[in-house]
């Protein structure tokens, strides 16, 4: 599990094809800190497995799916990448739950600049955009990041000056795809509410969720 705050940038060092998937390394140096081989580190928001490190890059497997459902195959050698280590337990929770389980892929419509803020404007499909809520919380490349309003094709989050300075976000341009992943509670949530009216024992109902205050 992760937090959404990106510890360091890191760089596309080599990227080697195989069919659908592929092998990179990421040029990194605060991730690699007490790095073990197995470790998870996120990657532009992706959940990778460092199958092999040295003192300044490691190494990690690109699966097919996650080709399909991530921007990572559209990196070339020197691209920027968020990172950042698992969180480990009784450490300090500053974002919300990022799972690196990205959900699909958005696309950057517009930056604006007003006095220290820097508003992004995002554009992604209405399987994303049910799931993304005003004031409620995406990880973009994963950065946590809190929904400022939404649209009919997309929404909008601003950003602040370290986030500016500490994490890839503003070196993309208007539309580079970026990765998103929705919040989980949502996605239990629908979940939990597709049971309703297929005829299976349910413990947890609308009415339930309504008096518990989830809804």
């Amino acid at each position: 599990m992760f937090t959404g705050l990106v510890e360091e940038i890191g760089y596309l060092e080599s990227v080697v094809h195989s069919g659908n998937s592929m092998k990179i390394r990421i040029r990194a140096s605060k991730v690699l800190e007490n790095v073990r081989k197995g470790d998870s580190i996120s990657t532009n928001g992706v959940c990778l497995t460092v199958t092999s490190f040295d003192s300044s890059t490691y190494t990690a497997d690109v699966m097919p799916e996650t080709m399909r459902l991530t921007n990572l195959g559209s990196l070339v050698k020197g691209s920027p990448v968020n990172l950042e280590r698992a969180m480990l337990a009784g450490g300090r929770f500053g974002g919300h739950i990022v799972s690196g389980h990205i959900d699909g892929i958005g696309h950057v419509r517009s930056f604006r600049e007003e006095d220290n803020a820097t508003w992004i404007s995002v554009e992604c499909t209405d399987e994303l955009l049910k799931y993304i809520v005003a004031k409620g919380s995406i990880a973009m490349d994963g950065t946590s990041l809190t929904v400022v309003d939404t649209d009919n094709s997309g929404f909008r989050v601003s950003i602040i000056p370290t986030t500016k300075d500490e994490t890839a976000l503003l070196r993309k341009k208007a539309g580079d795809p970026i990765n998103l992943e929705c919040d989980i509670i949502g996605k239990y949530v629908e979940r939990l509410l597709s049971f309703r009216d297929d005829g299976r024992k349910k413990d947890i109902s609308v009415d339930f969720l309504k008096d518990n205050g989830f809804l």
